[in-house]
Formats: C-alpha cells, structure tokens, sequence
C-alpha cells in the first residue's frame, strides 16, 4: 500500500513539475488597467492589431496603402517624425517588387550605434490573410511599446529606428531595400525583430548570428526577460532550416545580428483567412511585449558596438532566466561524463551490485521500447492520415486537432514503455537496466557534441542519472526522493522538445516526439522503474490514449474558423486561344467540382512552367472550360541588337488589366547577363552572369499596374524560349466570371498562387517600330479680330 502511495506522490509531483514549466513559458495575467501609462498594455495593443487587420493587406492591394498611411498617423500621434522609402528590389529568392518601407527615429543623447525595432506590415497575398498575428502583433507590440517608453520618460544614449517594412511576404524585399539602399542601415547596431508563424503559443527567441553567439546571448540574459524560451538547439536547427526573416537580409547583406521572436502555434491558421485578430491568443501578444519592454531599456543605454567574438554558447531557459556555457565545454563534458559513467559500471561491478548479464539485459526493453514506439506511432500516423484524408488538405502538416493527436500518441508510447519494462525488467533489476540507457544517451551527447553542439546542454540530465547511479553503488540502494528531484532537468530541458518538434515541423515528425519520449522514460528509469504496478500505469496511460484519440476523431471534421482550403483558378493560354480550370488539391470539394466537374482530368505530368509554392506544390486536377474576353498584356521588344557575340534586348511588358504579378520562365539553356528589371539587378548577382535554378526567371508583384521592364544580353547563339504568366487576383470578384462564394468552413489554400485569373503566353521576338510623328497640317493663317463685349444693358 505504502508502495502504491509513492508511486502516486511521484506522479503528482512530476504532473506539478510539468504544469510549473508549462505555467512558467510565458505571462498568464493580461493587464487590462489603461490608465499606468508608462507599462505595456496587452489591451492597447490588442486594440492595434484589431485596426491593422480589419482587411487582407498585401502588396499591391488597395487595403495595403491604407494600413501604410494608419501606421504612419499613429507613429505621429507618439510625436515621431515619418519618413518613407520606396523602390524595387529584385531579392534572391527571384522576386521583384516595390517596397514601401516606413521608418520612425527616437534621437538618444550618445552617438554610438542605434537600436532598430523591426517587424513588417503586409500581409500574405493569395489567402485572404487579414494578418492579424503574422506581422500585425509585431507592429502592435512595437507601437504599444514605444508608447510605453515614451511615456516613462527614460533617458536613453541609443538612437532607436522603427522601421515597418514591406513586401516580407514576398521574399524580404523592404528589408533588402533599406539594408542595401538606406543611409540608416550603417547605424544599426543589433535589431530586434517580431514575427508570427502561427496564432497563439510561447514565443521563441532565435537570434541570427553572423560569428559567435556569445555577445548576444550574454546581453540578452543581462536584459533578463521575464518569460525566456529559447535555447541553442533551437538556434542550431534554425540555422539549417531553409527559414528566413527580415533579420536574415540584415545579418547577410549588412552584417548586422539581432533576435527574432515569434510564436508558432495555431500553424494552421498562418498565412490563411483564419489570420484574423479573433484567432491572436492574447497571451502570445503579452509575451512578444514581455520581451520588448525590458531589452528595450537594456539596449537603448547599452554599447551595441560590441568587440566581435567567434565563440559560441551553448543556453537553454529554465524559468524566469536563461542558462549558458561556452561550446567548447561540450565535448569534455561529454567525455567527462563517459569516464565517470565506467568507473562507476567497474565499481559496481566489483561490489557485485551491477552484473555483466543484467547490463546487456537492459538493452532489450530500451531497444525494443524505440524499435516498436517507432514503428507504431510512423504507422499509426500514416493510418490516420488514410482514415482521415482530409488532413493532406492542411500543406503546412499540421491540423485543427493536432494536440490531441500529440497528446495521444505520447500517451501511447509511455503506456508501451511501462509495459515494456513490466515485462523485460523486474524493480530489483533497475539500476542494472538502468546502465544501458545511460550508455544509449552518452554515447547520443557525443555525437551532438561533435556534429550538433547547440543540443550539447543534453549532457547536464545525463549527469543527473549519473548521479542517481553513483548513490546507488555507494549506498547499494536507490532513493526515490532523490532520484525524482534529479529528474527535474530532464523535465526542462527534454520534454518540451515532445510537443515543440510536431508544432514546429509538422505531424509528420509524430515518431521523432515517441522516440524522444521512449529515450527520456529510459533515461528517468530510477524514477519510473521504481513503480511496482507498471502494468496499471500502463493500462491507465492506454485508457488516455484512446480519449485522445476519440477526441481528435470528434474534432476531425470541417467547420467556421477550422475551415478545408481549397484551390481554383482560370488558366487562360493565349497561344493556342485555350482555357482551363486548375487546383492544387488532393481532395475536391463541393465548391471546386462545381468548376471542374464531377470527375476531373488527373494532372499526371508537372508543369515546366512550375509556379513557386512553399511546399512545392502543382496542379492536381485541370478541365478545360470556355474563353472569356480578357486584356491580353502588350509585350514591346524595345531593342534587339547583335554586337560581337552577344544579343541585347530590352522589353516592356504592359498590362492591359488590373493585374497584381507576372511569373516570367526561360528555357534553361538561356543565359542571362546584365539582366536588369526595373531598373534593379538581383541582389546575389555575382559578377554579369545572373544566378538562377530551372526555368523561373521571376516573379514580379505590381504596384500601380506599373509595366515590367528587362534589360539583358544573352549569347547570340541561343534560342530564344521565354514565356510570360500575367496574373490577376480578382477570381472571385471579376464579373466576367459570376463565381460561387465559398461555404463559411471553406478557405483559400495558402502559399500557392490562388484564386487568381491567369494568362499565359511564349514572348516571340518583332521588330521594334516606334511610333512615327504625325505632322500637322499645314492651315492656312488667318487674322481674328477680338471685338470687345457690350456688356451694356438694351433695356
């Protein structure tokens, strides 16, 4: 019975420990008193996030300058002085727009390197994104927490910047236009950059960093934030994902570092309709102020010419502060740990506490915990995802019921992982058992520390288990007190990844979470080989894994603000006078049948003309449907000239409607030197050659239906094979086509070209014939006599 109790006082006590983790991520209390001037308040900038996002706002969209013009009167309304910067740049990712940037300075009394607050305030085209959270939240927490500062009436050496860029959406285009073009740029000192990934959840510090981390690190525990999360694994990984935020223009094209903080959860609602402020979790908003506020006083006063440094930390958070030590101490930590790990294996050895046959024996119950977790949960995922094909509606991979699947299949794993060593590992045996997944998890921070050395904090749970095994073999018994508080680390540092690694990279890495979860139950073997009902803890874990699963089975279906996305546009072809209607879905709806018919022709080859899609996407499904009278654009060959071996060219591209981009591809074997558009080259041109992957030229998003001009010379040998696609984002609106609005649990799928009327066609090469001047007619002079006006009454 007593046994019994420990196990529940245990449970209970790790339930406690995790929700203090949980509670402790991020503010819990909104401020709702307005009158404390001087204080971040949520409320006011929830209010901001509401006026910024009343409308889809993206470049080129009538809504778009309006919220340009409602930052600017409220940066004035703060008594700041506005400037604007316009121009085209032509970005790496082959996107050419026209930026609007808006910029604010608050003059300090020094004259060292400025602090620069940065977030953008387009929101995603093709979506209907209203952009509430992506980046509405980080204008709003920027405005409210400059009202804030101001109003505290705080000396500070530090100019501060506030810059709102424009065009992010697109491939970072306001960011690269003032790094490379702004006579600012060459103040910024570090820039503290605010994002969204999704609509609720803690928000994430990353920094980005051009050398060492150190510098920043260690400033940004010194401005000690209340709620920190972040660690060195996170940024380790960051740095291979292909992600990239305003910041990253600045850290590459200026050298200039700082920190990005964005939340990621609710990914279901990024860059779609559902993008609205009732989706903002209040509590995400606070904590990107919690982080704004005091970094804000700290690196307005402090020196942000710091002396550069190629070391780099390693940090984690544990509440309210943030750890670190340099990464040179990973890999002696990690040996260090190995040494004492087999002195204590000989020790107990020679006091004939551990034995060479029950150290293997603990091998079976870890591996065949990891084997069959992995297998189970890989194949449980792909069974749900043919039980419930709608889920490959959602590209960004994870679902309105996403948690519950979380917590479900984590909940299954443990109840395996007690069954399993129910049966492969009697209570008497633990310690021994224990010595394998002690070596499992050494050996893993060795290779972290030699091929990921960000993770390398791992190691500090480990000498935690080390130091449950060293009580052990000098006591020769185990201490469940002190074996469940040498645990907490764990439950810091590991846990969290559980449900971090399928918000972050999608349900797809379900396994990745069960086998981390297998791994830390091994690791917590002192702790969870001490109970004596594994069986019922087992069956107990089982019984909630099901009502996850129920649970997510009554949460699967469609509805308002859990809408399926879906896909449509009209693809005119002006060479051959054909039309059709594409999707990029898997599974067809109502609304997209009623265009393309109840049994579609399957695309089975993908395009050469591929339009660029996040998750890489092409069109699934295409029905050829009637012509209707559209504007084709006027394509002007302005010159074309042979000199040497070289062709010159220059051709103007003017639309004859209301058009918002134009795709532009080249046969690959066209190459392309001193390209210029729009009077811009691209950014990552090196030398005269223009870098370029398969057949996209670029992608060019209109302001003001302004035309696209090119400027370029291609080897005169070549053939020539270019073809424009001219798009309009006005599908639904156009009256030309009389569209069907969709039911409320539908939405535009987002990061793809949607809900747009497409024109495509080859550019042939005609003789420029500019315009001859009309002479007047020669007429005859004649004098005119002006008579002056009587203007003297008759009457």
């Amino acid at each position: 019975m007593k046994k019994s109790f420990a196990e529940l006082v245990s449970t209970l006590f790790i339930v406690f420990i995790l929700g203090f983790i949980y509670y402790t991520m991020m503010p819990r209390a909104i401020t709702n008193d307005l009158s404390t001037l001087s204080e971040f308040s949520t409320d006011r900038a929830f209010a901001q996030v509401e006026s910024i996002s009343q409308y889809p706002h993206y470049v080129g969209s009538k809504n778009h300058e309006t919220v340009a013009s409602y930052l600017q009167s409220q940066l004035h309304e703060l008594g700041l002085t506005t400037t604007t910067q316009e121009g085209y740049t032509l970005t790496d990712w082959g996107n050419l727009a026209k930026s609007k940037n808006i910029l604010a300075r608050i003059k300090g009394n020094g004259n060292g390197k400025a602090l620069l607050l940065l977030s953008h305030y387009d929101s995603a085209p093709h979506s209907a994104s209203k952009g509430a959270s992506d980046a509405g939240s980080g204008v709003a927490s920027i405005l409210e927490g400059i009202r804030a500062f101001q109003n505290s009436k705080k000396k500070h050496k530090n100019d501060i910047i506030i810059l709102f860029t424009d065009a992010e959406e697109l491939g970072l285009n306001g960011a690269a236009l003032f790094v490379t073009e702004h006579p600012w740029a060459k103040d910024v000192g570090v820039v503290l950059n605010f994002e969204a990934r999704g609509t609720s959840g803690p928000s994430y510090m990353l920094m980005e960093a051009n050398v060492g981390n150190k510098n920043l690190i260690e400033n940004f525990a010194a401005a000690a934030p209340q709620y920190p999360v972040t660690n060195s694994l996170m940024y380790s990984i960051y740095k291979m994902l292909p992600n990239d935020t305003d910041l990253t223009v600045f850290r590459e094209k200026g050298a200039i570092q700082g920190y990005n903080f964005a939340f990621i959860d609710g990914h279901y609602n990024y860059h779609t309709a559902q993008d609205i402020s009732a989706n903002l979790d209040k509590t995400s908003l606070s904590h990107q102020g919690a982080y704004l506020m005091p970094l804000l006083d700290y690196f307005s006063n402090s020196n942000l010419s710091p002396k550069p440094t190629t070391e780099d930390n390693i940090y984690f958070n544990i509440p309210f502060t943030v750890l670190m030590y340099p990464f040179s101490w990973a890999l002696p930590m990690a040996i260090i740990a190995l040494i004492l790990f087999i002195v204590l294996v000989f020790i107990g050895l020679g006091k004939k506490l551990l034995t060479a046959q029950e150290i293997i024996k603990g091998f079976i119950p870890l591996l065949s915990s990891l084997l069959i977790t992995f297998i189970t949960v890989f194949v449980g995922w792909k069974l749900v995802q043919i039980c419930y094909p709608q889920y490959n509606d959602l590209l960004n991979g994870f679902t309105y019921n996403g948690h519950d699947y979380i917590a479900a299949f984590t909940l299954l794993t443990l109840a395996l992982n007690f069954a399993l060593y129910q049966w492969f590992s009697a209570g008497r045996k633990t310690m021994n058992h224990y010595v394998a997944a002690l070596f499992i998890w050494l050996v893993i921070n060795i290779v972290l520390a030699i091929y990921l050395t960000g993770a390398g904090f791992l190691i500090i749970p480990v000498y935690c288990g080390l130091l449950s095994l060293t009580y052990f073999v000098i006591t020769q018994h185990s201490s469940k007190v002190l074996n469940v508080i040498l645990a907490i680390p764990a439950f810091i540092l590991i846990v969290p990844f559980i449900q971090m690694l399928p918000i972050g990279l999608g349900l797809k890495i379900l396994y990745g979470s069960a086998l981390l979860t297998s791994l830390t139950f091994a690791l917590l073997l002192p702790v969870f080989g001490a109970y004596r009902y594994k069986i019922v803890w087992s069956s107990l874990l089982l019984l909630g894994s099901v009502f996850f699963f129920i649970k997510a089975n009554e949460n699967a279906a469609y509805g308002p603000n859990k809408a399926k996305s879906n896909s449509l546009l009209y693809i005119y072809n002006a060479d051959t006078n054909k039309a059709s209607w594409a999707t990029y879905d898997t599974n067809l709806d109502s609304w997209t049948k009623n265009y393309l018919g109840q049994n579609p022709k399957l695309v089975t080859n993908q395009s050469q003309n591929k339009l660029f899609s996040k998750y890489n996407s092409d069109f699934t499904y295409q029905t050829i449907t009637k012509v209707r009278p559209l504007k084709k654009p006027t394509v002007i060959f302005e010159k074309d000239s042979v000199a040497r071996d070289m062709r010159y060219l220059k051709i103007k591209i003017i639309p004859n409607r209301k058009v918002n981009r134009y795709d532009l591809f080249a046969g690959e074997q066209m190459n392309f030197y001193n390209f210029i558009a729009n009077g811009v080259t691209a950014l990552e041109q090196k030398g005269t050659q223009l870098n370029r992957k398969g057949r996209k030229l670029l992608s060019y998003y209109v302001v003001d239906n302004e035309a696209l001009e090119l400027n370029f010379a291609i080897p005169k040998s070549t053939i020539f094979d270019m073809k424009i696609m001219e798009s309009s984002f006005d599908l639904l609106e156009n009256q030309l086509f009389n569209m069907v609005k969709r039911a409320n649990w539908m939405m535009p799928t987002p990061f793809v070209l949607n809900d747009a009327i497409v024109i495509e066609q080859q550019l042939i090469p005609t003789p420029y014939v500019a315009p001859r001047a009309v002479e007047e007619p020669k007429v005859k002079q004649r004098r005119t006599v002006y008579k002056p006006i009587d203007t003297t009454s008759t009457e």
